[in-house]
């Protein structure tokens, strides 16, 4: 029923213009009719002279006239003629006598004694209808609904009555962050016990972390447990082509809010109206910056918003303005990181309640295997699956769905019918297993999950290594060059087996030289000390940083950076063709099994390996008893 209100409402103007059109051309089609005034003489003139072929007679009482209406011969169709007679019997009795001696059919009517109401209605009616229409459009325009035009003023916010049906138990994860923002809802919910101690309520909390954390939904899950009215909107909703419409927006905002406190404003994607003021290139934003200065005033300035608590988001907290993060206003900063492998398998569980998994298919190993992901990662994850499974016919979703999901999140789909040589093959197959053989050899290397050479996206094959425990805090500096030795030991595998080098090995380099680079530079991991010479925090934001930035060290010491990463990676390059000049059997095993299986799995390598390791131990003893019985 709402749908067809809604379309009824959509086409009501346009029903109502074509009315509009077509009563007006009827109007005007009669009026457009040739209407002749005869004089008495003239009338009778050709009435005698047999030239009257129509005639009609209508007598007006009140007046005391007759009026004649009529055609002569050679009218056209919308042509006719008229006269006013008098009222006697004397003169309508000779129009009369002589129309029957000519045999001249004539209409006589009726006296109508009053104006023709007909006439008068259809005189109005294109007035009232088009007035009609123009106050209906003029109100549409001026309403604050959707599709209006001239509301510039209003305030985008959507209002959610009942805070919306997202509670805690639907944000799975995120439990220091639930714990952070508890305090919003009991002070929604009881203001009076914070206030009775002189204890202030955070006016704002910034919500900051990657895309796909859960911000909003956590902001959504803290509307739902206050059960107060939710006003959401998107920064992007402030700011328009008019200098001063998002700035009157605010205030519109906060006055909505005043008369539903206490409430919330969540306010999404809020640096793009809080960005640092002037730092424009070339000149500020006059109508982004006045946007903000009208909510730094409505958050903390001469007027009181008791009652009203914002909650932002964003995933760029390094360019907002510092006015906007001060207490009074942002007062609490949460961030929500990226989900640890526990929190990953309660996001898995949330989203797999309407998915017919197969036995085989278990979430806390799914969870392992994923560190990394963020919440929409994971929920992506498990759609791919699905939809996968239903192209192959499934009953439900088996692990291998769940393998070919994560790489095409990772990597994009594969290109299974692309053509690939034989020597693209092998050279895949042994840079493959150049990066797995460091993997499993080096004592702090990574978990070798998977190796391929199936092209995918840019990649003509790619080794899954993951941590063999999951950290983010820190890494060690062995940790590091671990990790670099890794990335090298593909072009280290297509020099020793191949005897060439190719391409393949350019993004590995780029990997490689930016760990190095920050081990100088940034860790204080070389023979440089511990000196930082570059930091980084974050994208880089041109309005701010294109002109501050400058190199805080001479053209020297750049000389010498580079040579302290230039040592770094020649170190991890002999360390590579080290390791894998003593592995050499293992390594060729490892390429001749991918090159033949295309993809082999963990458990494959880790049988490889054993073979591999069982078969070098055996030799080792088969040497030493040679040895003994030579001595012998």
């Amino acid at each position: 029923m709402k749908k067809k209100n809604s379309v009824l409402k959509l086409f009501a103007p346009y029903f109502m213009l074509l009315v509009v059109v077509l009563i007006t051309m009827y109007v005007f089609n009669i009026k457009n009719v040739v209407v002749h005034e005869l004089n008495y003489n003239e009338f009778i003139s050709n009435l005698t002279n047999q030239k009257v072929s129509e005639l009609e007679v209508t007598p007006k009482s009140k007046e005391s006239v007759y009026i004649l209406t009529g055609k002569l011969d050679g009218y056209e169709k919308k042509e006719s003629f008229s006269l006013i007679v008098p009222y006697t019997d004397s003169v309508i009795d000779k129009v009369l006598e002589e129309s029957s001696n000519q045999k001249l059919n004539v209409v006589v009517n009726k006296d109508p004694g009053s104006i023709s109401w007909v006439s008068v209605v259809l005189d109005f009616i294109p007035i009232i209808l088009i007035g009609s229409l123009s106050f209906y459009l003029i109100r549409v325009m001026l309403s604050n609904g959707k599709g209006g035009t001239l509301d510039f003023g209003r305030s985008r916010a959507k209002l959610n009555q009942d805070g919306g049906k997202t509670t805690f138990k639907d944000v799975a994860g995120l439990n220091e962050e639930k714990e952070e923002v508890k305090e919003l809802i009991d002070f929604l919910k009881s203001p009076k016990k914070f206030q009775k101690l002189g204890a202030r309520i955070p006016k704002g909390v910034l919500l900051v972390g990657p895309p796909g954390t859960g911000k909003t939904l956590l902001a959504k899950a803290v509307a739902g447990e206050a059960k107060v009215p939710f006003y959401y909107i998107s920064g992007s909703d402030f700011v328009e082509l008019f200098v001063g419409v998002g700035a009157s927006r605010v205030r519109d905002m906060f006055k909505q809010a005043k008369q539903t406190a206490p409430c919330l404003i969540f306010i999404d994607e809020i640096d793009a109206v809080g960005r640092q003021r002037g730092t424009g290139l070339g000149g500020g934003h006059d109508e982004r910056e006045q946007t903000l200065n009208q909510l730094l005033t409505e958050m903390d300035g001469f007027g009181a918003n008791e009652g009203i608590i914002i909650i932002a988001a964003t995933n760029r907290p390094d360019v907002l303005d510092p006015a906007l993060l001060r207490p009074g206003r942002f007062d609490r900063q949460v961030t929500v990181n990226l989900p640890d492998v526990k929190e990953r398998e309660a996001i898995l569980n949330v989203h797999a309640k309407n998915k017919i998994l197969a036995s085989d298919v278990k979430l806390n190993h799914i969870a392992q295997r994923t560190p990394g992901y963020s919440g929409a990662d994971l929920e992506n994850l498990l759609n791919e699956a699905a939809l996968l499974a239903v192209r192959r016919n499934k009953e439900s979703i088996e692990m291998d769905e769940i393998d070919e999901a994560s790489d095409r999140v990772l990597m994009g789909p594969a290109k299974a019918s692309k053509k690939v040589t034989e020597f693209e093959k092998k050279v895949v197959s042994f840079h493959e297993s150049g990066h797995a053989v460091l993997g499993i050899e080096l004592p702090n290397g990574e978990e070798v999950h998977k190796i391929t050479i199936i092209p995918r996206g840019m990649a003509g094959g790619y080794t899954q290594m993951l941590p063999k425990e999951e950290r983010t805090m820190i890494m060690t500096k062995d940790e590091l060059l671990q990790q670099i030795t890794c990335y090298l030991g593909g072009r280290v595998s297509e020099e020793l087996f191949i005897g060439e080098i190719s391409t393949g090995a350019s993004d590995d380099f780029k990997r490689a030289t930016n760990i190095a680079r920050r081990m100088v530079t940034e860790y204080g991991m070389s023979d440089l000390g511990p000196m930082q010479f570059e930091h980084r925090s974050g994208e880089v934001f041109l309005g701010r940083d294109y002109t501050s930035t400058s190199k805080n060290y001479s053209d020297t010491v750049a000389l010498e950076i580079d040579k302290e990463i230039r040592k770094i990676i020649d170190s991890c390059y002999e360390n590579a063709k080290s390791i894998l000049s003593k592995n050499k059997e293992l390594v060729t095993l490892l390429a001749n099994t991918v090159s033949e299986k295309e993809t082999i799995t963990k458990e494959e390598i880790e049988e490889i390996v054993k073979e591999y390791k069982s078969g070098k131990k055996s030799k080792k003893t088969k040497k030493s008893e040679d040895k003994n019985e030579t001595e012998e």
